[in-house]
């Protein structure tokens, strides 16, 4: 007779222990299963708003394309379309991201440092950093009408070109401070130490180390903003800029001493955003196209922003050693 073996069974702690590793198992394959379901359902979502964008960026494109010329952008306005450009709308535009950026940017940079770096950490503060973040959200369409209150008639600034700089400057003032606080936030704790360590003060450590390190984020956070001013229409119309202009405002620089000349602030302007509503407005069809011919303007230029912005943050971070 042969002898028979036979597989010990499993006691009650091993079968415990087995049924509580299927359940990991079951658990692990289910939390896979639904990282691979989110990620398709981001890149779907992903997919459709770039795939929308390129539709009609490439719309835009085609209609405008006899208008890509150099005339285009050397010519006047005109009631004719096949004469009308953009001369004073983008150099309109330029003067208005030239006092956007002078009232924005050293305000909001200098808010954010005070604000991450110096503020006491109490009750006004986190009052402070709330509204800072609901001001982020408001739409562009108040801010218009508190530049017409405030700047046109409260300052008597009139429709100038001034009043539109600080609306704009306004509209993007919480990005600015926002994404200076979100890079200050981002530098090592270590890096603070290591300078107070040395005996570094406060002011030192700021200036030679905080701003140094969260430059990029900074400089990011101020090209996205501005990028958005630029294509703005609600508040530059709510201030009164004008729809149509054939004349450019005074130059900023002149030939004799001090070599400044501030006329240009008081001038009446016009932006990209302005024109292309004003040839959309119209019933020929002829400028409708030039219509399109800005909106492909507009975003490449804002797209052209948003790049500047991406490739010096990737630069600046580069040439830091932590």
């Amino acid at each position: 007779m042969g002898l028979q073996t036979s597989q010990p069974e499993n006691t009650p702690v091993q079968a415990s222990v087995i049924k509580d590793l299927d359940a990991v198992r079951d658990m692990i394959r289910r939390h896979k299963r639904n990282d691979i379901i989110f990620a398709a359902i981001g890149l779907i979502a992903l997919m459709i708003g770039l795939l929308t964008l390129l539709t009609l960026f490439i719309h835009l494109v085609m209609d405008g394309y006899p208008r890509f010329n150099l005339q285009f952008f050397s010519d006047y306005p005109s009631r004719r379309a096949g004469s009308a450009g953009l001369l004073s709308a983008w150099v309109g535009s330029i003067l208005v991201m030239t006092v956007t950026f002078l009232t924005a940017v050293p305000i909001g940079v200098g808010a954010g440092l005070y604000l991450e770096e110096y503020a006491p950490k109490n009750w006004f503060s986190d009052l402070i950093e709330i509204n800072v973040s609901n001001l982020a959200g408001v739409p562009s369409i108040i801010y218009g009408l508190l530049a017409l209150g405030l700047f046109v008639y409260g300052l008597g600034l009139g429709q100038s070109i001034i009043t539109a700089g600080l609306t704009l400057g306004l509209l993007i003032l919480p990005i600015v401070i926002v994404s200076t606080r979100e890079a200050i936030r981002g530098i090592p704790v270590a890096i603070r130490e290591a300078a107070y360590a040395v005996g570094a003060t406060k002011w030192q450590v700021v200036r030679d180390h905080i701003v140094k390190y969260s430059q990029g984020g900074i400089l990011t956070g101020v090209i996205i903003g501005m990028s958005r001013a630029i294509g703005e229409t609600a508040p530059i119309i709510t201030i009164g800029a004008l729809t149509f202009i054939a004349f450019l405002p005074p130059s900023p620089i002149t030939e004799v001493a001090p070599y400044l000349n501030f006329e240009w602030l008081s001038s009446g302007f016009t932006v990209l955003p302005i024109q292309m509503f004003n040839w959309l407005s119209r019933p020929d069809h002829a400028f409708h196209i030039n219509a399109a011919a800005t909106g492909a303007i507009i975003i490449v230029v804002t797209l052209l922003m948003n790049g500047t912005a991406i490739y010096l943050r990737y630069k600046i971070r580069k040439n830091i050693k932590w």
